[in-house]
C-alpha cells in the first residue's frame, strides 16, 4: 500500500476535499483505496457518507490496540473504497499519547497490519503539526500539501517543509514529498495568478501540474456525503481532481 498524507498545519485550504476526492479518483481507476481520518473534525469520514455520531469505535481505538483495525474499517457504498473513520473523541489522544512508549509510531503499527490488502492508503490529517500528524508523517510513504492561492501561502508553507525535512532526518527517512498542490484558484484574481507564479518559481520540481479551482460543486458534495467527483463529475473540480489523481498514478 503506497500511503500519501494531505498535510498542512493552516485549516481552510481544501485538505479534506483533496483526500475525499483522490480517493474517489483512485477507486475510479481501479485501485482499492482506504482512506485513513486521523482528523478529530471528522470531515472525511461523514464526506464519505459515514455518520461519526453513530460509530462505538474509531480509529481512536485502534492507536491504543492495532489488532482492532479490521473491525474499525468500514466499507462503503463504492467499490474499492474503505474508511478508517474518525471520531471527536480523537482530539484527546493528543494529550493521552503524551506519555506512551512509541508514541510517533502507533498510526504506523495500526497500517502495518493491513497495507497488503489495498493499493493506496490516503490520510487526511488535522490543521496542525500536533502528534496526530506526526503520526501521519512518520507513517507515510509521501505528503501532499495543499496550499490556498492566496497571500500568505508561502509563510506557512516554508514551516511545514522544515518540519517535513526534520522529520525525515529522524524519524522516517523514506518520506518524500509526492507534490505541493495549489487550491481554491480563481482565474479572476491577479492575486491568485501570483500566487501560483511564485509557488511554481519556488518550488518547480514538487508542484503538481494540476491546479484545483474554486468550485460549488466541490463545495456543495460533502453535505451529501460524496466526493465531488461522485457529485458531479463533470464539474470543474471534479475534473481537476481527475487529472490530479492521473498525476499521482504517473508518480506511482
Amino acid at each position: 500500500m503506497k500511503k500519501i498524507a494531505i498535510c498542512n498545519q493552516k485549516g481552510g485550504v481544501g485538505k479534506t476535499a483533496t483526500a475525499v476526492n483522490i480517493t474517489a479518483g483512485l477507486s475510479l481507476a481501479e485501485r482499492s483505496v482506504l482512506l485513513i481520518d486521523i482528523d478529530p473534525q471528522a470531515n472525511s469520514t461523514s464526506g464519505l457518507g459515514i455518520d461519526y455520531k453513530t460509530l462505538e469505535r474509531s480509529i481512536y481505538d485502534c492507536l491504543y490496540e492495532p489488532s482492532l483495525v479490521r473491525e474499525i474499517t468500514l466499507k462503503t457504498k463504492w467499490p474499492r473504497i474503505s474508511v478508517l473513520p474518525s471520531a471527536p473523541d480523537l482530539a484527546g489522544a493528543e494529550i493521552e499519547l503524551v506519555d506512551e512508549a512509541d508514541r510517533e509510531s502507533k498510526l504506523k503499527s495500526v497500517l502495518s497490519l493491513i497495507g497488503f490488502e489495498y493499493d493506496f492508503g490516503i490520510i487526511d490529517c488535522p490543521p496542525s503539526l500536533g502528534l496526530l500528524t506526526i503520526n501521519a508523517l512518520v507513517a507515510c510513504d509521501s505528503v501532499i500539501i495543499p496550499i490556498q492561492c492566496e497571500y500568505y501561502a508561502l509563510e506557512g508553507l516554508e514551516k511545514l517543509l522544515k518540519t517535513l525535512k526534520a522529520l525525515k532526518n529522524e524519524m522516517n527517512r523514506n518520506l518524500v514529498i509526492e507534490g505541493i498542490l495549489l487550491t481554491m484558484y480563481d482565474a479572476r484574481l491577479n492575486l491568485a495568478k501570483d500566487v501560483v507564479e511564485d509557488i511554481q518559481m519556488h518550488f518547480p520540481d514538487v508542484v503538481f501540474k494540476t491546479v484545483i479551482p474554486r468550485s460549488v460543486r466541490v463545495a456543495e458534495s460533502p453535505s451529501h456525503g460524496k466526493s465531488s467527483i461522485h457529485y458531479s463529475i463533470a464539474s470543474s473540480g471534479s475534473q481537476a481532481y481527475l487529472n490530479l489523481t492521473r498525476e499521482i498514478l504517473n508518480h506511482a
